[in-house]
């Protein structure tokens, strides 16, 4: 009796609320017990038939109103003659509605060639019905999308070409740099190896070794090649005498200490040795001024002189 007024009561509690109980109030209905199997039963709704026979006689019946063609604009036609396929001498079925469906640019050709044999034979109908088939030059149709729709269309080709153009400038620019960079680098090395060659040229001038000073010139020498013709023969035939002799007497590089040290075969040439020269022997005295022999004596014998006196 129990469970009976329970379902009784369970039955107007879900009419009252439309049927619609929560997710927890079921748990705990399904745990009491009080949710029985065949309760509820999905019910499959009758399916409408797609082959409504009747609608579609109604529709063939309005269809069918004789109206004249100008009102109907209706043509049935074959596929037109494949021109192409006549000439290359191949047999075509499609005339006969022959067409492989699975082949695209047979079916694709086949609609072509239909929609060609249907404006041949309409373009002269509608010429003796006197409906104009070109526009005439002075019509402006209205576009099928908005100015502003246009407008949109303009801003994003634009925004997509300055993007193009951005990264085209940002390639140039790495490629500039890259470019940059070697030319940098291939002028700090020319200027190293002319000061290096400078340098040379300095040291060779100092030492005597040559006597030019090209290489105070510079860049500047190219421009003067044909005023400095001249020059450069009297250069090619040698040093001048000043400065032969400045090397004969004092050298033109190479090691200058120890010119003066005894070798065996110096300590042993005696050829060159005068013993009236090394000693002052032949000439008492030596040289005395300007004056010839000096007649005063010597301290000592100065002092001798005084004591014998």
């Amino acid at each position: 009796m129990e469970s009976v007024e329970e379902d009784a009561l369970l039955g107007q509690e879900s009419e009252e609320d439309n049927s619609e109980l929560s997710d927890d109030e079921l748990q705990e209905a399904f745990a009491k017990g009080l949710l029985k199997p065949g309760m509820n039963v999905l019910v499959d709704k009758p399916k409408k038939l797609v082959n409504n026979v009747e609608g579609l006689k109604q529709c063939l019946g309005d269809f069918r109103k004789d109206l004249p063609w100008v009102e109907r604009l209706d043509l049935t036609n074959p596929p037109a003659e494949d021109v192409l396929s006549n000439v290359k001498e191949k047999v075509q079925n499609q005339t006969n509605g022959e067409v492989n469906a699975d082949d695209d640019f047979q079916r694709e050709m086949f609609f072509y060639r239909q929609a060609q044999a249907t404006v041949l034979e309409a373009l002269p109908l509608l010429n003796k019905h006197g409906i104009a088939t070109k526009r005439p030059d002075d019509y402006f149709a209205e576009m099928a999308k908005s100015d502003q729709h246009m407008q949109k269309i303009r801003k994003k080709l634009i925004s997509k070409q300055m993007i193009l153009e951005k990264s085209e400038k940002a390639k140039k620019l790495r490629e500039q740099r890259k470019f940059g960079k070697k030319v940098q680098i291939e002028v700090i090395q020319k200027r190293q190896k002319e000061k290096k060659a400078m340098m040379n040229a300095v040291k060779k001038y100092q030492k005597g070794m040559t006597d030019k000073l090209d290489f105070l010139e510079g860049d500047q020498k190219m421009g003067k090649d044909s005023t400095q013709g001249a020059k450069k023969t009297v250069n090619k035939k040698g040093p001048n005498s000043k400065r032969k002799y400045k090397d004969q007497k004092f050298g033109f590089g190479g090691k200058k200490s120890g010119k003066k040290w005894n070798t065996k075969d110096s300590y042993n040439d005696v050829s060159s040795f005068r013993a009236k020269v090394a000693h002052a022997k032949g000439v008492k005295g030596g040289k005395k001024g300007k004056g010839g022999k000096n007649k005063r004596p010597g301290k000592s014998v100065r002092k001798k002189m005084k004591a014998h006196s």
